[in-house]
């Protein structure tokens, strides 16, 4: 069930094609190498792609929404891709920006208010939920094409760093936010199955799930097996290790350059 959307409603935001026109210069910048700071071009341009991701992770939520039955969504803005409509800017941007740029980790916002109500069938449920991490699934895709594909040739060594680095953040953002936690969209995806007094029992918890997750990962024990799964699917998409953590070494160029990762 949809509605008629206004031209007004789905047309995209100012603020999103702005963002898509910096990381499309940083991302010129960086394979030129016209930047006279490298590492802040990598900065400027996984930032600036990340935002674009955790766009099209909520967008991802909300078009789903509205051909499942929540007809209010166009009228809330979801629809434009303008990161400032969401419910929570905190939730969905900052705090997910300085998780990057604090760890390098791709932690998954989630923002956007859905009218559940409105949405019949526990398979819509499900598939709202899930369409966020898939969206996170097929930018990591995207992202590694160039290294499973084998076409490497010619592909500047920082922009290839930066590629790898994004694919990472791409790669945690779908697997932390696929975990069976509250408040979290794998929670999203199982809670329709659950029975009514189970998902009585556990939405007092939900608010603190991320909160749990943020938790953990600063336990090193945790962070070391977490980037170790990480590694493992990237590599398994052509990625090398020491080109997502060179990546990282750009991104984070503020901090003293590890020498191999400097080397052209």
């Amino acid at each position: 069930m949809t509605t008629a959307i206004s031209r007004r409603d789905r047309r995209i935001s100012p603020v999103f094609l702005g963002i898509v026109a910096v990381m499309a210069v940083a991302g010129w910048a960086v394979w030129t190498g016209f930047a006279a700071s490298t590492g802040f071009a990598v900065f400027l341009f996984v930032t600036a792609a990340w935002i674009v991701s955790l766009c099209l992770h909520e967008y991802a939520h909300a078009r789903t929404a509205l051909h499942s039955g929540d007809i209010t969504i166009g009228a809330k803005g979801y629809l434009t891709l303008n990161p400032l409509k969401y419910t929570h800017v905190l939730l969905s941007i900052v705090l997910p920006l300085v998780f990057v740029i604090m760890g390098g980790i791709g932690l998954p916002g989630g923002a956007v208010f859905i009218e559940r109500g409105r949405i019949q069938g526990r398979w819509k449920h499900s598939l709202i939920s899930a369409a966020g991490p898939l969206t996170n699934v097929l930018f990591a895709v995207v992202c590694t094409a160039p290294f499973w594909l084998g076409a490497l040739d010619g592909v500047p060594t920082p922009f290839r760093y930066a590629l790898a680095f994004l694919a990472l953040l791409q790669v945690s953002a779908a697997l932390l936010n696929s975990l069976p936690v509250p408040g979290l969209d794998g929670y999203g995806v199982l809670e329709p199955w659950l029975s009514y007094r189970m998902r009585r029992q556990i939405e007092p918890y939900a608010p603190f799930g991320l909160l749990l997750v943020f938790a953990l990962l600063w336990v090193p024990e945790v962070n070391r097996v977490f980037f170790d799964v990480i590694y493992g699917i990237t590599g398994g998409l052509g990625v090398g290790e020491a080109e997502a953590y060179c990546g990282r070494d750009l991104f984070q160029f503020w901090q003293a350059d590890v020498p191999f990762c400097a080397a052209p």
